[in-house]
């Protein structure tokens, strides 16, 4: 039996009269990538201007109008404005000089009278200042300083007597006007009521127990009432508020206070 004749190569395509089911699928591409569009360099930026040429014509432009304005001016004037206030008030002036200048003359014999008055008043000759602020004592000769002393003052505290006749004592210096009333050379202090209460001593009724001898210092001069300038066993305290009211100064310093003071030399204290 003779073999069937073989079917002729497929062409990929059907023929007349094939079914469309049978035919052989199309063929599909892939869609090209999308090309980029060509761009030109970016132009370069000071912060929102562009630096480009147009930028660059408007500059120079707004230079060269500044140039012209700064060698030519504007051609306005400017001058400050004086309104009729201020010439009234210059009106018045003028007419009120007159008057000041006489209320100077007046003011200026007044300041005279009174620097003469103070010259008067001002101690002549050798006294003697206390400032108690800064415990500082100085001797004086008219307008000329002697010398400048540290010292101690009044401390201001206050002693209450806790039996008896509950005396109370203020341990203050005065302030004021006084004089040397007198001068004593090695004196002796004859302590009083308060020094015993202090010390919690029983008050003596011999007075010759009250005398004590040194503490005093060298030199006192007495400006009344108890109170005096005096030396000190304690100078460490030079300085500081601590007396019971009187003035406490150095021996040096004492010395020559002593030496340039006499009886009735005026003392000052504030």
């Amino acid at each position: 039996m003779d073999p069937s004749p073989s079917s002729p190569p497929s062409t990929g395509t059907a023929g007349p009269g094939a079914s469309t089911d049978e035919a052989a699928p199309a063929r599909t591409e892939e869609p090209a990538a999308p090309r980029a569009a060509a761009v030109g360099p970016l132009p370069r930026r000071a912060g929102p201007i562009p630096l480009d040429r147009r930028t660059a014509l408007i500059g120079a432009a707004a230079v060269g109008v500044l140039l012209v304005v700064a060698w030519f001016g504007t051609g306005y004037r400017y001058e400050a404005y004086v309104g009729a206030g201020f010439s009234q008030a210059r009106a018045r002036a003028a007419a009120d000089a007159p008057d000041a200048k006489q209320a100077l003359t007046r003011l200026q014999a007044r300041e005279r009278q009174l620097q003469a008055r103070l010259r008067a008043a001002a101690p002549r000759g050798v006294f003697i200042v206390i400032d108690q602020t800064h415990n500082r004592l100085y001797l004086k000769k008219d307008d000329e300083t002697l010398l400048e002393a540290v010292c101690s003052a009044g401390s201001g505290m206050v002693l209450k007597e806790g039996t008896g006749k509950k005396r109370e004592w203020v341990f203050d210096t005065p302030r004021g006007a006084f004089e040397v009333l007198s001068r004593r050379q090695n004196p002796v202090w004859a302590k009083p009521d308060w020094a015993f209460v202090e010390e919690g001593q029983p008050i003596p009724r011999n007075p010759a127990e009250r005398l004590e001898y040194g503490s005093l210092g060298e030199y006192a001069l007495n400006f009344g009432n108890g109170y005096m300038i005096h030396g000190t066993l304690y100078e460490r305290l030079l300085g500081r508020a601590v007396s019971h009211g009187c003035i406490r100064v150095g021996r040096d310093d004492l010395r020559k206070v002593w030496a340039a003071t006499t009886l009735g030399t005026r003392i000052y204290i504030y």
